[in-house]
């Protein structure tokens, strides 16, 4: 559900009852540590303290442990975190709760409150879902099962089939001895979905086999949060997975093969936009082995993008609504960042895996991302990112590749890929198999008909003839035309467009192969032949052999007048 709270809170845990948990579990180490977890999560989600508070705080116990990673951190060690984050909240004008009851109501408030938060208004916005077509978010209470409880415990991401590239092979990734938090939030590196075979066969098969179960009942890809607690496995979740438009088509089609759907199914889950997306740029082979690369990560999601470095959502939406293209560059993307990363030309981030928020939403959004590029040192409070020793400030170009993970200092030229086939030509014969309505294109000239027409157009709907003269001397013979005084100088300058059109109609025609071309007699747009600009006027009058005066008075009395349908309803 858009705006739903995908946040699990241990909620009940206080200084009393984490004393308790470290007692009956014999495990100290995981009471404290579930113990800040929480509080963590409850200040940040229900209580909107900011996230990075408490991360300063971890990562100041860790420095003085001289560890990296919250693993190496002791009983005593998460303690100390406890304290600090208590002293977090003092700071914020606020009190840890500790009675249950009252943590659970201020977590149920915070859900419902998330509803109309900036970010799930975005989200629906972002997805085409209009306000009221939904009556809202739910609240789900569940037992808590934990993955921190050892090496025999572990949390992870999967899907069924790759989310990348649409293969029938298992994806997903695996933390031992962590929460699922670990995995989303990108904090630690984990390791490929395999990596639960070696430790627990048992576990790894049992699995598979649901996941398979999974997919067979649903019918499609699924993407799936599971848990192992001392050697038991629970299923946290699954939902239709999100995929890039490659696996999409891919996954449709392999379907329709495998007998799980039929063809129509397999077209109504393909959009237009996701055909669209296979359009998007690759870098230019010559031009890529010229570039400085600086850094390398995970491909999290295909395709190329050059842009400004920004280091914040906002950032990145200003910007691109002033027609700048822009990377987001950041430690780790949260859902906060969904606006600057829809904005965004690509993602890149230091930490993460291919199931984080970042990988995941780039994704589903078609953008290009690089995730865990751990060569990246980001200093968001310089407004910098350092890496192979070389620094990038805020406004510098840099390229990054989804497909391979490279990142590039500086601009990279890109190339748009030619043509569609494999499985595209596939669903689109499903789609021919199916349909009742032809499709034709809007072309004015023979290179667009003859696009449009590898595409599939079935003729063309409207040629422009107009639009057949702004390339070129061809704009100054239109210009003529338009200026002509008498009869006779318009005929002459029609004299002169008339082989052109001839020349382009025959074209058209060659290129729609029979199909039926509609045309449109001429009917220049003012606007965009004669200048309004009076500087544009003077370079332009000599040109045409008249006086700026004279061009000034055509461009005033020359109207045009677009014939609107009056229709009574």
């Amino acid at each position: 559900m858009p705006g739903m709270m995908d946040t699990i809170l241990n909620l009940g845990l206080n200084d009393e009852t984490v004393e308790a948990l470290a007692k009956n579990t014999g495990n100290p180490r995981f009471a404290y540590d579930a113990y800040r977890r929480f509080m963590q999560m409850f200040g940040d989600v229900a209580l909107e303290i900011p996230h990075h508070d408490f991360e300063e705080a971890l990562n100041k116990v860790k420095e003085e442990k001289g560890v990296k990673l919250d693993i190496e951190l002791e009983a005593d060690d998460f303690k100390k975190v406890v304290e600090l984050y208590k002293e977090i909240y003092r700071k914020a004008g606020k009190e840890f709760p500790q009675d249950p009851k009252k943590q659970l109501w201020i977590a149920i408030e915070a859900v419902f409150g998330s509803w109309m938060n900036e970010r799930a208004i975005k989200y629906r916005a972002i997805n085409g879902i209009k306000e009221g077509e939904l009556l809202g978010t739910a609240v789900n209470v569940v037992m808590m099962v934990f993955g921190n409880m050892g090496e025999d415990s572990g949390t992870g991401v999967c899907f069924t089939r790759d989310p990348n590239t649409g293969e029938k092979v298992k994806y997903g990734e695996y933390l031992p001895n962590a929460q699922g938090e670990d995995v989303v939030a990108g904090i630690r590196t984990p390791y490929p979905l395999e990596k639960l075979n070696e430790i627990m066969p048992d576990v790894y098969k049992q699995l598979i086999d649901i996941m398979d179960m999974l997919e067979n009942h649903y019918k499609d890809m699924q993407d799936i949060e599971f848990t192992v607690e001392k050697g038991k496995l629970y299923f946290l979740q699954t939902r239709t997975g999100k995929r890039t438009a490659k696996a999409a088509i891919k996954i449709a089609v392999d379907m329709v093969k495998e007998g799980l759907i039929d063809k129509a199914t397999a077209v109504m889950r393909v959009t237009p936009d996701q055909i669209d997306k296979l359009l998007h740029p690759a870098f230019d082979e010559a031009e890529i082995k010229k570039a400085q690369e600086i850094g390398e990560g995970l491909p999290a999601s295909p395709g190329a993008a050059t842009g400004k470095v920004v280091f914040s959502a906002d950032e990145a939406e200003e910007l691109a609504k002033e027609g700048t293209p822009v990377i987001l560059v950041r430690p780790e993307t949260s859902p906060e960042d969904v606006g600057g990363m829809n904005a965004a030309e690509g993602i890149l981030t230091a930490t993460g895996g291919m199931t984080s928020h970042a990988a995941v939403v780039a994704r589903g959004m078609g953008k290009p991302a690089i995730v865990g590029a751990e060569e990246i040192v980001i200093d968001e409070e310089a407004k910098e990112f350092e890496a192979r020793g070389v620094k990038v400030k805020d406004g510098d170009w840099i390229s990054i590749d989804g497909t391979t993970g490279k990142v590039y200092l500086g601009k990279v030229k890109t190339i748009k890929p030619q043509g569609l086939e494999g499985e595209v030509a596939e669903l689109l014969a499903f789609a021919d198999d199916i349909r009742v309505l032809g499709v034709r294109a809007n072309a004015d000239i023979p290179r667009d008909a003859k696009v449009a027409r590898n595409f599939g157009a079935e003729g063309i709907g409207l040629c422009r003839t107009e639009h057949m003269f702004f390339e070129g001397d061809r704009i100054q013979k239109m210009r003529r035309m338009i200026v002509s005084k008498t009869v006779e100088q318009r005929e002459a300058a029609l004299e002169e467009l008339l082989p052109l059109q001839k020349e382009d109609f025959k074209g058209l025609f060659e290129a729609m192969e029979g199909f039926p071309v509609t045309i449109r007699l001429l009917d220049p747009p003012l606007h965009e032949f004669l200048p309004q600009d009076e500087e544009q006027m003077k370079e332009l009058a000599p040109q045409l052999g008249i006086t700026v005066e004279e061009l000034k008075e055509i461009v005033e009395n020359l109207h045009e007048f677009n014939p609107m349908m009056d229709i009574e309803v």
